[in-house]
């Protein structure tokens, strides 16, 4: 998932907490919850609140 969400132009950092599920981006400029969501679905994995 690190590497698809990675792929979003303006994220700088990806970390996701295997525990929680919890997915945390760090980006240069504004990322649209739909281009996340669909890098999440997009490594087979659902995103459920942005």
């Amino acid at each position: 998932m690190k590497a698809e969400v990675g792929k979003i132009s303006g994220v700088t950092a990806v970390d996701v907490d295997l525990v929680t599920g919890k997915v945390t981006v760090t980006a240069n400029e504004p990322v649209g919850e739909a281009l996340v969501r669909d890098a999440v679905e997009e490594a087979g994995y659902e995103l459920t609140s942005a």
